[in-house]
């Protein structure tokens, strides 16, 4: 905290703050009262009905609609000490005020690559004055509103709010899509589209293998379940050759990419729900949890928190998915490509079931993928955040103003994709199989989840719950691993922190 106003000195100017924003006189603030308030002393935020929300609501500590002086107290020396700290921290002369050069070296430092006339404008609305330096005075004025844990990021993001709000309470398309979670949608959808076209290759080879269930298939079984993975490797070379020529004798190279197109089709829509539901899952247990920020909330919470967005996203994309196996199970030599096996699958599909016929599995899919989002996104934000913390000490700084390098995304990315899909494996191998029943590679049918289990150990015992697993493995590291970076990047690049 500003170590030169005394107690009593603070506690006068916050009752004197408080009392110009209750303009009714009424003894506390509800949400109208807030908002005449900040008009009355001319803040930024007067119009960002969104923010005024989240201000209500982190204030708000007895959760009764009303701002009490004793919650407002409360609330702005938090703020006071946060904000003194992150003062201390930028002015690096240690003179009690922050210039441009100071500024842009603190932003520079938490990862946030600022444009010059931006870098400009973010520092005039802060120096009231216009003596070309922000004291603490003026620093805490500008922020001391701010809803969220304080950082350089949240601070430079709770600017941007402010700036793109016009008279009319309307922010700018770019804060909207932040605050409604379209950004996410669009990191999520660019990472996802990138990472399965990269990977798409294993992916087919995957279900190639999965879909056969003749000699073929039990030596690629026995090839990728061996504990010597030197031997595995040997003896998983014959099946998986055999079936990337069986590919290309059935289309070439676009044999490898069947039904990729449909993948990105489907990871748009799966992203925006996948990241949608994980966020608002977060900040729902952090609610039950008693905290304001998403971010700190417990590892267990967290794993819920992946598994729900899993869940909901899986279960929203599933008819696309089952199209997606079905179509590639369909691919022969010199038969169908591109559209028109889509539509002939389609007719397929729907003539052999109707609407149910694209929902095979689902049971074993919501079940299988709840760990598996658990452990990936759980597990993902988990080291993250280790490595944040340990990084923040070390540095001395904010968790938030903490970097995490491209590297690191990529093995954390690696470590918890490759961990959670081994583990539910055996689950994708019977959802799968029940998706692409009766289909050229895959004649066998089934009559529900026990029918395709019980078929499938009595045929191949254990070993066959595992089919696929080593290009699972070799697409599932790669993909999760630039999905993240892309992810992390795209955020980093719209502002979303």
């Amino acid at each position: 905290m500003n170590e030169r106003e005394s107690q009593k000195a603070r506690d006068e100017r916050l009752l004197k703050l408080f009392k110009t924003l209750d303009t009714r006189n009424e003894g506390h603030l509800d949400l109208e009262g807030l908002r005449r308030g900040l008009k009355r002393i001319n803040h930024p935020l007067k119009d960002a009905e969104h923010l005024l929300h989240d201000i209500l609501e982190a204030v708000d500590t007895s959760k009764d609609g009303l701002i009490q002086y004793s919650e407002f107290k409360h609330f702005f020396e938090s703020a006071d000490r946060e904000l003194w700290r992150i003062f201390t921290s930028v002015d690096l002369d240690r003179n009690g005020k922050i210039d441009k050069a100071e500024l842009r070296i603190a932003l520079s430092r938490a990862g946030l690559v600022v444009e010059s006339k931006r870098l400009q404008e973010f520092f005039d609305s802060m120096d009231r004055n216009n003596d070309g330096v922000i004291s603490f005075e003026e620093w805490r004025d500008f922020l001391m509103f701010m809803p969220h844990e304080a950082s350089l990021k949240t601070i430079y993001s709770y600017y941007l709010s402010t700036v793109n709000v016009n008279p009319e309470g309307d922010v700018s398309l770019s804060d909207e899509i932040n605050h409604l979670g379209l950004g996410y949608f669009l990191a999520g959808g660019i990472a996802g589209a990138i990472s399965r076209t990269a990977t798409a290759p294993f992916d087919r080879i995957k279900v190639y293998l999965i879909a056969q269930t003749g000699d073929s298939a039990k030596k690629a079984i026995e090839a990728v379940t061996q504990a010597e993975a030197v031997q595995a490797a040997k003896k998983a070379a014959g099946p998986i050759k055999d079936s990337i020529r069986a590919l290309w004798r059935a289309g070439g190279v676009r044999s490898f990419f069947a039904g990729n197109g449909l993948n990105v089709v489907k990871i748009l829509p799966e992203s925006a729900i996948k990241f949608g539901s994980f966020e608002a899952a977060k900040r729902a247990f952090s609610r039950l949890e008693g905290t304001n920020d998403a971010s700190n909330i417990s590892p267990i919470s967290r794993f819920l928190a992946g598994g729900i967005g899993g869940v909901v996203s899986q279960f929203s994309i599933y008819p696309i998915d089952t199209l997606k196996f079905r179509m590639q199970c369909e691919l022969v030599e010199n038969g169908s490509t591109g559209n028109r096996l889509i539509l002939e699958t389609f007719r397929k599909t729907w003539t052999n079931g109707g609407p149910q016929a694209f929902y095979k599995g689902l049971p074993l899919a919501l079940i299988g993928i709840f760990p598996y989002s658990a452990i990936d996104l759980g597990t993902f934000e988990y080291m993250k955040r280790l490595y944040t913390a340990r990084r923040a000490k070390k540095l001395k700084c904010g968790e938030k103003d903490v970097e995490v390098p491209n590297w690191m995304v990529l093995g954390i990315g690696a470590t918890s994709g490759s961990v959670g899909a081994t583990v539910v494996y055996p689950i994708n191998v019977l959802r799968t199989r029940l998706q692409a029943q009766g289909t050229a590679q895959h004649p066998q049918t089934y009559t529900g989840m026990w029918d395709v289990t019980i078929k499938t150990y009595s045929a191949e015992g254990l070993r066959g719950m595992f089919r696929g697993l080593t290009p699972n493995l070799l697409k599932v590291v790669p993909a999760v691993s630039i999905s993240y970076l892309v992810y992390e990047n795209s955020k980093k690049t719209m502002g979303l922190g």
